[in-house]
Order: structure tokens, then sequence, then C-alpha cells
């Protein structure tokens, strides 16, 4: 169940990925030649860039721990014996999930706080609870990962 979830939420980042990426190049694109070639820039474009930027980037983190593959450095447990290789994989799991936990639960505060509740975006007017809500997103998406990773090493184990 666990898996089935992780996969319908990675094609929905893929989706939302896509288009925030194609929506970035659009707008990157038409500011440029607003500014350079028409000589009208727009004073909405950096603002609305970086807060795609921003929602990209929690989305393809996310996206990252999925398919594992986050950056690691694995000199060390590469020479380990497979048996200590998974339960040190398994207790990275663990702390990255209670680590993202911790991350989750004041992600949450923040963005229901009533000084980002009532703020906008000095360009847009954006209520700024919209690109702050990009960290509670994309974290949540990730412990959904991280978790059917978890569970999906441990499914291996008893099968071994």
């Amino acid at each position: 169940m666990m898996k089935a979830l992780s996969d319908g939420i990675s094609r929905i980042e893929k989706l939302l990925g896509i288009v925030l990426m194609l929506a970035m190049a659009v707008v990157v694109t038409l500011a440029v030649v607003f500014r350079y070639l028409l000589n009208a820039p727009f004073s909405w474009a950096g603002e609305v860039s970086v807060y795609l930027l921003i929602w990209v980037s929690f989305i393809g983190g996310s996206l990252g721990l999925k398919y594992k593959s986050q950056a690691a450095v694995t000199i060390l447990l590469d020479y380990l014996p497979a048996k200590v290789q998974k339960i040190l994989l398994i207790i990275g799991h663990i702390l990255i999930l209670l680590f993202f936990g911790l991350m989750l639960y004041y992600s949450y505060q923040w963005v229901f706080s009533p000084g980002v509740a009532f703020q906008k975006s000095s360009a847009l007017l954006l209520p700024m609870w919209i690109p702050f809500s990009s960290v509670p997103v994309g974290l949540t998406f990730a412990t959904i990962h991280v978790l059917s990773n978890l569970i999906e090493m441990f499914r291996e184990e008893e099968a071994q």
C-alpha cells in the first residue's frame, strides 16, 4: 500500500515538476525579452521565478529520495559485508525519517503561523503561505518515499 502511495505521488510530482519548470522557463524567457528587447521589464518576473524554483527544488528533492538518487559517500559502506550494509541503510532511513518528522512539525507550524498567513509578497501581493508551503509539501512527499523505501528494505530482508 505504501509503495502504491509513493508511486502515485511520484507521478504527480513528475507532472508538477514538468509544469513548474516549463512555467519558469517561460517566465524567465519573457522577462529577458521584455527587459532587453522591448525595454519594458516585468517587476514580478524575478519573484515568480524564485518561487517556482523553490517548489521545483523541494519536489525534485523528494523524487530524488524516491529513486535513491541523492548524493552519498559510500566508500566505507562498500567495504562492509552485505548484512552490515543493510543494517546501516535501515538505520540511515530511520534517522532520515526522524529528521523529517521534526522538520515537518516545525514547517507546518511555520506555514500556519499568523506571521506567514497574513504576509504578502512584494511584487505580486501573493499570500506567502503559497510559496512557503513548498517546504512542508515537499517534506511530506519525501517522508512517504523514504518510508516506502524502508518498508521495501524490510520486505527484501524477509524474502531472504
